[in-house]
Parts: structure tokens; C-alpha cells; sequence
């Protein structure tokens, strides 16, 4: 997919009509109905459509990839090049939200500056060529505050809901709402596609039952502040109350494969090994149950059926929170899209695919928690957003999610339009056909972390004289002239063409009916990164800067890092249920009773160089303090905690931990419930190292 394809991603219309369109004759439902919403159609003449197929441009079917970065939590000074890495993984969509609690957090004060200068993230993403999905509330949770909500709007809908009540029609709400709206146009006017710029999509609300009507108003306000986009979404859960009108928003559906909101303290509770099967349905039952419950329902309407199969939150990652301290491997996410694309999905959207930092804010946390009265469901960090996604909190790479994702996305890169035109043939829960392609998936988070995940070719017509018979190896991408396969784990890799069988030698190219094909093991497709049309091997990432090729690389230095304990730990806290009934996570003043470490020395570290504490360490949870400020802090869950050398240089600098107790009612996977089963005296508290890691970023080309 080129440039001018990924400009050509999310296509709908606004005037809300459906314009019939005939089929070629010779392939089934390869172009159905449009659905119009707004202006669709840019200044270089280029038009966006969708069908009930999914996106099209100039004529042609895309098959996207969206995935989730939040501006506010990343660095201003590192929006560029994170994007570009984004794109280096295989994301040809940007979607981002804008949390109104960020930006006003006293009424009528907007805030815009640095990482929250909307304006500057959009013109970054129009200058790297990346389309944008705007989530614009006026509700957007992502495991903020009060899910965006300020403060002052809370009280207010306290003191006076009749006016005020959130998430209604009610005068004050709405036009509190209008305003919002109106202030984020105002940062991204002339960024829309119509412009010229990458804002193809607006996302209404977020996760609500509706009434259709609340959802219509908010998107008349929209219209009215000036966002007439291509499209406008919605998130396609909960099952709505009453009927929507068709054309209107187009439903965009998720799965994970664990959730932190999960009230059962045990592994894979309730239906999350559903998500790794393929499944008539797109309804996920394991979203927010929490807050929408366990039985939601997921049978689809003929009208659903109606709109294109299309992604916005896939796992990517997950976070922990207090009360459920979920490990991923990183593994998990190539299974979701493999079983949602088998399952006819054309847009795999991730939420997470780039953690992040929530803001600092003296009066409270700006993370989700109980304590508060509204998305009180969930206590999480104060500080971290990770998410163990395929890009973390400081845009290192957690490398089996990078990895495994970005081939699966290169895959789609070269044979995404052509899979895009393929209906499902088959289905069964572990296997599915589209057209030439088969999707097989036997992986599920702990109940079957050996599983495979792959996709095979079928009778594939490469071209007028190759046909791809059958291969027991994973189409990956064609570069340099050569077709590439990647091994698949347990399996001879063999090509049947044009009827001969080959057994492949991996790493080394082949001819078969005039072409060359090559088999690549798994360890070197993880170093292979196509650029342009030709294959580099890195052991690092690779990405585009302009004509520029750049390398990034982490490495863990020798340097040591002096640590004394200023503090013993006062013992273990009493951990109460909070007031939705998880375990509550320790406030200020209880730290002021934990284990605590004065970290010296970091002064003596070169500032020139991009470098990064990783504290291994074992207990409930940790915090960095630098001259008395919450920093970085991090739930206990096997995996150190990172924290930026460059918000502690040159600062008193203090590591406070807690003790983890035997009983408190919290769930840890195995490995950890393990480790602390034989905690001595069932009291699990370690500091294990504290580590130097650099990053390098080099020029290649």
C-alpha cells in the first residue's frame, strides 16, 4: 500500500444516502452499496467511498491498519518520530483522542500547549503522509480521570442534573459539549480531508448505549463546529437501546484478549477465549463488563451486516490495574487480527499500539480510580499508560508484539486490496478460508500459549502464468524481485507451483516457474523490514525520516547506578475494597511507610545520550519521586518499570516500594503467584538491579 493508498483509507460520505452500484458480473459482492456522510472528496480530486465490503479509493479496495497513540501522553518533542516508527510497524492510521480533562481542566481556561498541542500532533501526521481518526467525545474513558470529564463539569451535573446530567440531552451538558467541540475544531480547521489535510474520521462518544437520539445530537454539534469529514464513527458496543438510523455512523468493533476491568480474580474469566476464535459475530462479550456487565449481547442484526467488518480496539496491549495484574506476552496480538481478519474484517484497529505517560497534575491523579464518581470502576497507575503495547510508555519496543504484528501487517501491505475482495468461505472456530487464503489460529492467552497462528495461500494466482497451489509457509511480502515466505514453527516449509512441490532451504532464494521465491526462518523475517521495494535486516527498528533510513537500537549499559535504603518497609497496609468493590490501591500516605531506595550518581550520566532507568524489582507497587514529584509509577507484574533519566538528572531522587501480601485480593498470573507463594513469611518485597538502558538512533541511508 502506497502513500496515496494510505490517504485513501477510512472513505465515507455525509449527505446519509445509499447509492446503489452494479457488480462486475464475475465477482461476487465485490462492490455492493456506498454510504455517503460528508464531504468525501479532496482537493487533488482523490474520493473516499465505503461499502459493506470496507474502504475503497480511486476505484479500489484498501485494507488499512489503525492503530491508537494519545499526543497527550507522549512527548511533543517525540510525536515524529514515534510516528514514523508507527508506520515502520505497519500502521496506516492514526486514532488518537482528545480528553477534555486535559485541555480544560478549569472551565473556560483551554490549554493547547505543548503535548497537548493538538494542531501541531495533526500537521506532524499530515507532513509523515498518515491519516488521522479524531475520538472527540465528549466521554472517551481510555483510563483517564473521570473518562475526559473535568472536574467543574462533574460538579455541576452533582449540584444540578436536571441541566447537567453527563452523557444526556440535558441543556447545560449539551452545551458544555458544543463548546468542546467547538474548541477542538478550531485547533485542527483546515487539517480536514476536504482540506488537504489527514483527518479523515470523527469518532462520536464512546461505549455508550445510546439513546439513537443523544448520539444524533452530539453529532449535529459536531457538524455544526465545522467537522464534516468522510466519516464519522462509533464505537459499535454496547448493543444499543432503540434502533440507530443507517448511514449515519458507521459501528467499529474490538476484542481483547484479557481485560484489567474483569472483577474475577482467576485466569481468562468469562468469555476472553472467544476472542481467539473465529466467529460470525463482531459483538465482543469481555468489553467494560465491568461497566456494561457480562451477558452483553453479540448476535448481529441484518442491518449491522450491513456495514463493512472494521476494527478500532483489538488488543494491542493491556494495562494492569490494581486489583488485576495482567502479564502479555506479547503474542496475543497477531491471534486477534488473524481470527478477526479470517472472520472478514477488513480494518485491524489497535488500542494500544503505543503506550504513553498521563500527565501530571498536583490537585489528583489523572488515571482512572475509584475514588472518583465518575468511571470509578478501576484503580490504575497514576503515571503509566504502557499497556504493554507493540510500542511502550517510551516507545520501546516490546519486541514479540512488534514483531509478530508488523510481518502480519507487511503481509497486508502487499495483499491487503486483493484479501479485501475475498468473502469468508469457511468457518469454524480455529480455522477460516477467504478466497485463497487461509487463516488458522490454535493460540490462546494461558490456556494455550503454544499455539500457532498463521495464514496460508490456496490455489493463489500470483500471476497469468504462477499459481501458489498450496505452502506450508506464511506469505510475507514481494521485494527485490522475490516472493517472500516466513517459516511456520513445527512445519517443512514446501511451495506446491504450478503443480511442483518445493522443499525450501530457509534464507535461500529458489526458482520456481520463473520466479524467485525465498523462505525466511522466523528469526530472520524478525529483522527484515521492507522498504521501498526492497528488503533491509536490522536487528533494531528501521524507519523512514524523509529519504532518510534510521535505525534505533536499546542497549543496557554498564554504567552502575548507586541505590542505598534510606527506609525498611513499615510492614504490610490493609488493602480495603474500594467503593466498586476491587481492592483499593494505596493512597499518598502510605507511602510515606514503604521500602525506600535514594538514587545517587545519575548526574555523572552523559545528558547527550537518550537513556532510560529499567528497575527490576518485586513487590505491590513502586514510584520514583524526583525532589519530592511523582514521576513514574508501576503495578507489579513481573516486567521492571522504565523511567526517563531526563525527569530525574539533577534532582534528589527517591524508589519507594510496597510490600506485596500473600492475601491481598489482587489476581497475578502464575509466574507471579508463584514467586509469591514462597515469599518468605508471604511477604514479597525485592529491589533485584536497577540498570542503564540507551537509546541509539543512527542513520543507515
Amino acid at each position: 500500500m502506497n502513500i496515496k493508498h494510505l490517504l485513501s483509507i477510512l472513505c465515507i460520505s455525509c449527505a446519509t444516502s445509499i447509492i446503489a452500484q452494479e457488480n462486475p458480473a464475475n465477482m461476487r459482492g465485490v462492490r455492493s452499496n456506498t454510504i455517503q456522510f460528508g464531504t468525501n472528496i479532496n482537493p487533488d480530486g482523490v474520493k473516499f467511498e465505503v461499502d459493506s465490503r470496507g474502504f475503497i479509493i480511486g476505484g479500489k479496495h484498501v485494507l488499512p491498519v489503525m492503530g491508537e497513540i494519545h499526543y497527550a501522553r507522549v512527548p511533543e518533542k517525540e510525536w515524529r518520530r514515534e510516528i514514523q516508527k508507527m508506520r515502520a510497524g505497519g500502521i496506516t492510521v492514526i486514532a488518537t483522542y482528545v480528553f477534555w480533562i486535559h485541555h480544560e481542566e478549569e472551565e473556560g481556561k483551554w490549554d493547547w500547549s505543548g503535548n497537548k498541542n493538538l494542531r501541531k500532533f495533526i500537521e506532524i501526521c499530515q507532513e509523515e503522509q498518515m491519516p488521522v481518526v479524531l475520538r472527540i467525545g465528549p466521554f472517551c474513558h481510555g483510563e483517564v480521570y473521570q473518562g475526559g470529564f473535568p472536574v467543574w463539569l462533574t460538579d455541576k451535573a452533582t449540584a444540578d442534573p436536571k441541566q447537567y446530567k453527563l452523557r444526556s440531552q440535558a441543556p447545560g451538558f449539551m452545551e458544555a459539549a458544543h463548546h468542546l467541540y467547538n474548541n477542538i475544531f478550531a485547533q485542527v480547521n483546515g487539517l480536514l480531508w476536504k482540506d488537504g489535510g489527514p483527518i479523515v474520521g470523527v469518532q462520536i462518544e464512546n461505549e455508550c448505549r445510546g439513546p439513537w437520539a443523544y448520539y444524533m445530537a452530539l453529532k449535529n454539534l459536531a457538524v455544526q463546529a465545522g467537522f464534516d469529514t468522510p466519516f464519522y464513527t462509533r464505537t459499535g458496543w454496547p448493543k444499543l437501546n432503540g434502533q440507530e438510523e443507517f448511514g449515519k455512523m458507521l459501528p467499529l468493533y474490538g476484542d481483547y484478549a484479557d481485560g484489567f476491568w474483569d472483577r474475577d480474580l482467576k485466569d481468562m474469566p468469562g468469555d476472553y477465549p472467544k476472542a481467539f476464535i473465529m466467529k460470525d459475530t463482531r459483538l465482543s462479550a469481555v468489553i467494560a463488563t465491568e461497566a456494561l456487565g457480562k451477558n452483553q449481547d453479540t448476535e448481529m442484526s441484518t442491518r449491522d451486516r450491513a456495514y463493512p467488518y472494521l476494527t478500532c480496539e483489538l488488543g494491542g496491549g493491556m494495562m494492569p490495574s490494581y486489583h488485576r495484574r495482567i502479564n502479555m506476552s506479547g503474542r496475543e496480538v497477531k491471534p486477534l487480527a488473524i481470527c478477526k481478519l479470517g472472520s472478514g474484517s477488513n480494518l485491524p484497529g489497535y488500542y494500544m499500539y503505543h503506550g504513553g505517560t498521563n500527565p501530571y497534575n498536583p490537585k489528583h491523579t489523572m488515571a482512572e480510580t475509584q475514588a472518583t464518581s465518575v468511571t470509578n470502576y478501576n484503580d490504575m497507575p497514576h503515571m503509566t499508560y504502557d499497556f504493554q503495547a507493540p510500542l511502550g510508555e517510551m516507545g520501546q519496543p516490546n519486541w514479540t508484539a512488534w514483531h509478530e504484528s508488523r510481518l502480519l501487517h507487511q503481509f497486508l501491505a502487499d495483499w491487503g486490496e486483493e484479501l479485501s475482495l475475498m468473502d469468508v468461505d469457511t468457518l469454524s472456530d480455529h480455522y477460516a478460508r477467504r478466497g485463497c487464503f487461509e487463516f488458522h489460529n490454535e493460540y490462546v492467552k494461558i490456556l494455550n500459549e503454544e499455539g500457532t497462528s498463521y495464514i496460508t495461500p490456496n490455489n493463489w494466482k500470483l500471476s497469468d502464468n504462477v499459481t501458489i497451489d498450496w505452502a506450508t509457509a506464511e506469505p510475507f511480502c514481494t521485494a527485490d524481485g522475490i516472493v517472500y515466505f516466513i517459516a511456520i514453527e513445527g512445519q517443512k516449509p514446501r511451495v506446491s507451483i504450478n503443480g511442483k512441490v518445493t522443499t525450501a532451504k530457509l534464507n535461500k532464494p529458489f526458482t520456481a516457474a520463473g520466479k524467485m521465491f525465498c523462505v525466511l526462518s522466523k528469526d530472520k523475517a524478525q529483522t527484515a523490514y521492507k522498504i521501498g521495494d526492497k528488503l533491509y535486516y536490522s536487528d533494531g527498528i528501521l524507519y523512514q525520516d524523509g529519504d532518510r533510513i534510521m535505525e534505533e537500537t536499546w542497549h543496557t549499559l554498564s554504567t552502575k547506578v548507586n541505590y542505598v535504603l534510606t527506609q525498611e518497609p513499615g510492614g504490610l497496609r490493609e488493602v480495603k475494597m474500594g467503593s466498586q468493590k476491587v481492592a483499593a490501591q494505596p493512597v499518598e500516605s502510605d507511602f510515606n511507610k514503604a521500602a525506600t531506595w535514594s538514587i545517587s550518581n545519575l548526574n555523572e550520566l552523559n545528558e547527550n545520550l537518550d537513556l532510560y532507568l529499567e528497575i527490576k524489582y518485586r513487590g505491590d507497587v513502586a514510584r520514583i519521586y524526583a525532589d519530592g514529584k511523582l514521576v513514574e509509577d508501576n503495578f507489579w507484574n513481573g516486567k521492571p518499570m522504565l523511567v526517563r533519566l531526563s525527569d530525574l538528572v539533577g534532582k534528589k531522587v527517591e524508589l519507594r516500594i510496597l510490600p506485596l501480601g500473600k492475601d491481598y485480593p489482587i489476581y497475578l498470573q502464575q509466574a507471579q503467584r508463584a514467586e509469591l507463594d514462597k515469599a518468605p513469611n508471604g511477604v514479597l518485597l525485592s529491589l533485584d538491579n536497577i540498570q542503564v538502558i540507551e537509546r541509539r538512533t543512527n542513520v543507515v541511508e
